[in-house]
């Protein structure tokens, strides 16, 4: 294998990990209509739940289950006060839980290392006696699997009668209140899953990249995230994953570009300009994104 494809194998996973977190977020905005700007909070409840776990002894497949519990348990508490407000409140209420895990994991040392945050995370699966591309390979059949399976059950709840009543919250919440609808539980139900979903995403990032710190987990980590929604397609499964490809493409694009091409721009800022602009042109001229939310059938009454 030549240099390229670990690097390409490399992206791919990495993108396989965050089209898990933009599905988690469809599952919330696209469906829903619940603006969650706190996404990396739990991500980073996932991630260093498993890592305390597994790097004391206990196995890695019991952090996965510990942290999908913890970031879902985090997302059910934070959505009781979060939910019943308006949207707009919603995303600063989430954005703030998601700061001020970011400030106490940094700052409290005693919880998880503070900056240096904790390194030699054991992986799932032992690799140490493979070579570098075969662990590479075995790690994105990983990813696939992982994907498939929240999928998968991202579609059977999506279009479920579960499901018909999130549609029916995001398009007209007073109306579904009115049918008798407990919207608040169906809020708080999906937030749980999103956020127990993205949890399960840190769990297996931080096994894959072996460490964790709280500059892991910035803002900028929950912009990149909605970006992939809105390109790839908010309330589609599929549009996570394109989401994802795209953006990652872009990011790993630019640092080719910028070794071949000699470009006097600093990759990030390349980045940031081209992501920047093929959003604009996705919400300009496909506002529903690059994928289309698939047509629902509406009761036929008798």
């Amino acid at each position: 294998m030549t240099n390229i494809v670990p690097f390409i194998l490399d992206g791919l996973i990495v993108a396989g990990y965050f089209a898990i977190l933009a599905l988690s977020l469809n599952m919330e905005y696209g469906y829903s209509g619940l603006i969650n700007f706190g996404k990396a909070a739990f991500f980073a409840l996932g991630a260093y739940a498993s890592a305390i776990l597994t790097t004391n002894g206990y196995p890695a497949f019991l952090g996965v289950i510990v942290a999908m519990i913890v970031a879902g348990l985090g997302g059910l508490v934070i959505s009781i006060p979060a939910i019943r407000v308006r949207s707009d409140y919603l995303a600063i209420i989430t954005l703030v839980f998601a700061e001020t895990i970011r400030v106490i994991l940094k700052n409290e040392s005693w919880i998880a290392g503070g900056v240096l945050g904790i390194r030699g995370i054991p992986p799932l699966i032992d690799l140490r006696n493979v070579s570098y591309e075969t662990h590479l390979i075995i790690q994105a059949f990983i990813v696939i699997t992982l994907f498939t399976i929240f999928a998968l059950v991202g579609w059977l709840l999506t279009n479920s009668p579960f499901g018909r009543i999130l549609r029916a919250i995001r398009e007209d919440e007073l109306a579904s209140s009115v049918y008798g609808k407990n919207n608040i539980f169906a809020k708080a139900v999906v937030f749980g899953l999103g956020s127990s979903i993205a949890g399960a995403a840190g769990s297996f990032y931080a096994q894959y990249i072996g460490f964790v710190s709280p500059d892991l987990f910035m803002l900028a980590i929950t912009l990149q995230i909605w970006i992939m929604s809105i390109l790839g397609g908010p309330a589609t499964i599929m549009g996570s994953l394109v989401g994802a490809l795209v953006v990652i493409s872009i990011n790993r694009g630019t640092r080719l570009l910028k070794d071949f091409l000699n470009l006097p721009l600093d990759t990030n800022n390349l980045m940031f300009i081209l992501t920047g602009a093929l959003l604009i042109i996705v919400v300009i001229f496909k506002p529903t994104g690059i994928l289309k939310e698939g047509r629902v059938e509406s009761v036929r009454r008798r």
